[in-house]
């Protein structure tokens, strides 16, 4: 299989310096505040961003150091499958969190609602729309009824 290459075209500067006790999803980093460093090679493509409320952010998890395939993940006692989860240690540590844009500054990008540690290398950006991405009809599988968890829920060392 041909290897993938990804370049990141910014950094995500957060008040987390570490994964301890840090959201484990946007929801619980609701109203906490980060900014987006977009390098200035990429800067141009932030045109007509400023229109959308909310974007969607992909980044590395670049602390991750390993990857497994069975996890016991934050919301569970139970160990489930890593696909199942959206836990950090993954084959591909890429991570994807909906978060609110408040303001665009030349290149810099002030959002709230983060989940992710300081220093995080952003890989994307794209635009949150709701008749896209809101769809009707999910399933929860093992986190029906853990849902609310989501917003008070914590990190821990586990995944270090």
């Amino acid at each position: 299989m041909p290897q993938i290459t990804f370049h990141p075209i910014g950094i995500i500067h957060t008040p987390f310096i570490s994964a301890d006790n840090m959201p484990i999803q946007g929801i619980g980093g609701k109203g906490i505040k980060a900014t987006i460093e977009i390098y200035p090679e990429f800067a141009a493509g932030l045109k007509d961003l400023d229109g959308f409320s909310h974007i969607i952010l992909l980044y590395h998890l670049h602390l991750v150091e390993k990857h497994a395939l069975i996890v016991k993940p934050f919301m569970d006692d139970k160990k489930r499958g890593i696909f199942a989860t959206r836990s950090p240690v993954r084959p591909n540590p890429i991570g994807m969190t909906v978060v609110r844009l408040t303001e665009i500054r030349d290149n810099l990008l002030i959002v709230e609602d983060i989940d992710m540690i300081d220093q995080t290398p952003l890989l994307d950006i794209k635009p949150c729309l709701p008749m896209i991405d809101d769809i009707q009809g999910l399933r929860l599988g093992w986190l029906t009824g853990k849902v609310d968890q989501f917003s008070w829920k914590k990190s821990d060392d586990r995944f270090i």
